[in-house]
């Protein structure tokens, strides 16, 4: 697969390293050409430095790794290069206070697909930290981290599938694009618990079998009281 990235920072870096390794062809594009050559040098030799709008026109699919706002400016300078393309988000709008900046409105990646209403915006990899992206693969407790992913076109789905198990995860359906905004949400709080409070945000939920409730556990105590 042909792959743009839009971005030269860590996001960019520790994903599209798993996707050259995975066999696939990147596109490092950038304003600055020299920090664009650098990251491709550092991904691998299937890795080329280019511009934005090079990068754009590479890419079947193209990973937006840049900075909530920033990116929606981007993707509308280059709506027509992106016109059918896959263009995978990955934005946090967290501000200070872990504070969602999209408050009511649309979500961040409900904005790239104003900005680009021909192409097909998925959301995924939001939820965790630069470095979880960069383990060779993201497993806990002999268990693939789960990617969860919304969008609304299938195609542009199976994609984002492929790229999240090439990471080495296991990718979640979360939904239509109309479902972006609740992991932009959940980013916020889970930020919020991990570096706000120093809790630890897998303890909020219970397993699943336990979701409905204990009495659907076989052998799971009687609820107290």
């Amino acid at each position: 697969m042909r792959i743009g990235v839009l971005g030269t920072g860590n996001m960019a870096d520790a994903l599209a390293t798993h996707w050259v390794r995975a066999g696939h062809e990147v596109a490092v594009g950038g304003r600055d050409p020299h920090r664009a050559q650098r990251l491709a040098e550092r991904i691998g030799p299937a890795a080329h430095p280019t511009g934005l709008d090079a990068a754009a026109g590479f890419g079947e699919v193209v990973l937006v790794a840049l900075p909530f706002g920033a990116g929606a400016e981007v993707v509308r300078e280059l709506r027509g290069v992106l016109a059918g393309r896959v263009l995978l988000d990955c934005s946090n709008p967290v501000g200070p206070g872990f504070r969602l900046l999209t408050e009511q409105g649309p979500s961040a990646a409900q904005q790239l697909a104003a900005a680009a209403p021909e192409a097909r915006v998925v959301k995924a990899f939001n939820l965790c930290h630069e470095d979880v992206w960069r383990m060779r693969p993201p497993v806990f407790d002999g268990r693939p981290l789960a990617v969860p992913v919304c969008g609304d076109d299938p195609q542009a789905l199976a994609r984002a599938y492929t790229l999240v198990q090439d990471v080495g995860c296991d990718p979640v359906a979360g939904g239509g694009l109309d479902r972006a905004g609740l992991l932009e949400a959940t980013a916020a709080l889970f930020i919020s618990l991990w570096v706000g409070e120093g809790a630890d945000a897998q303890a909020v939920a219970p397993p699943l079998a336990y979701a409905t409730g204990p009495a659907r556990v076989e052998g799971a105590p009687a609820p107290a009281g």
